[in-house]
This record gives structure tokens, C-alpha cells and sequence, in this order.
């Protein structure tokens, strides 16, 4: 990243931040996903689990199709389906409130649930709702922190 000098070479002024053209597209498509115009990093990081979640559930659902997991077969792609709505509708909601959040959490008990029709899905759906919980975690005090530091301003 490249900064550039606030003021003149004796100046105690801090150096501004200068972002590339496509580093400012993504932290402004970032921020407007947020909503309000205030950038949630909990809300951030939920968006970017679930998205590429979307692609992980729409496997599994291929997967049950192709294993021949349900009778009928096609009962697979309807479950694949199903989880890949309820992702975006948790990606849509990313913005209301916290209903995006319990989405997200309904989403992951849903993801584990095929575990007992796929057993390998225990282990993909345990990773993402490790990551997850990581998310959720950190994300939420990486907010807290920040609202502490600019009450301190």
C-alpha cells in the first residue's frame, strides 16, 4: 500500500492511506453491505463466510444427487436448493438487524444436519461453523474496540 505525506517533510501531521482504485471498489461495496454506511466487521465477515458458503451447500446437494444418498435421487438437489436459499436469505438479511446473524446460525445447524445423510459433511460443516464462530467472535470485538476507541476521541 502506498502512503503519501500529509504535510510538509517536518511536519508531525500523520500520513494518509491512499488505496488503489480496486482496493477502494471493494472497501466501498464492503461498507454499503454493512449498511448505513457504517462498516460492522461482524456483519462483514458473516457476508464473506455465507458467500462462500453458498458454493460449499450447492456441493452437498450435488453430492446427495450423485451418491444416490435419497430415494428419490433428485430429493438431493432439492435439500442443495434449500440450503442455498436459506444462504441468501441470510445474505440478504446481512443488513436487517441481526436476523442475517441467526440466519447464519441456522444455516450452519442445517449444514451439520446432512452430516447423517453424507458423513463427510460433518467434517465440511464443522469447519465452516468453526470459522464461523471464529467470525462471530472477533468480529464482534473488533466492533466493540472500535466504538471504545472513537468514544475516546
Amino acid at each position: 500500500m502506498r502512503k503519501h505525506p500529509a504535510g510538509a517533510a517536518g511536519d508531525p501531521e500523520p500520513e494518509e492511506l491512499v488505496l488503489s482504485p480496486s482496493e477502494a471498489a471493494a472497501h466501498d461495496s464492503a461498507t454499503r453491505i454493512a449498511g448505513n454506511g457504517v462498516m460492522r466487521t461482524q456483519k462483514a465477515l458473516a457476508s464473506i463466510v455465507l458467500g462462500f458458503e453458498l458454493i460449499i451447500v450447492v456441493l452437498i446437494g450435488l453430492t446427495l444427487f450423485g451418491l444416490s444418498a435419497l430415494e428419490p435421487r433428485e430429493l438431493g438437489l432439492y435439500i442443495g436448493g434449500a440450503l442455498a436459499l436459506v444462504t441468501i436469505v441470510g445474505l440478504a438479511l446481512m443488513r436487517v438487524g441481526r436476523a442475517g446473524i441467526i440466519t447464519g446460525w441456522v444455516l450452519h445447524v442445517l449444514m451439520l444436519a446432512t452430516g447423517f445423510l453424507v458423513p463427510m459433511a460433518f467434517f465440511v460443516g464443522g469447519i465452516f461453523t468453526a470459522l464461523w464462530i471464529y467470525c462471530m467472535v472477533k468480529g464482534a470485538k473488533i466492533d466493540r474496540d472500535r466504538v471504545a476507541w472513537l468514544s475516546g476521541q
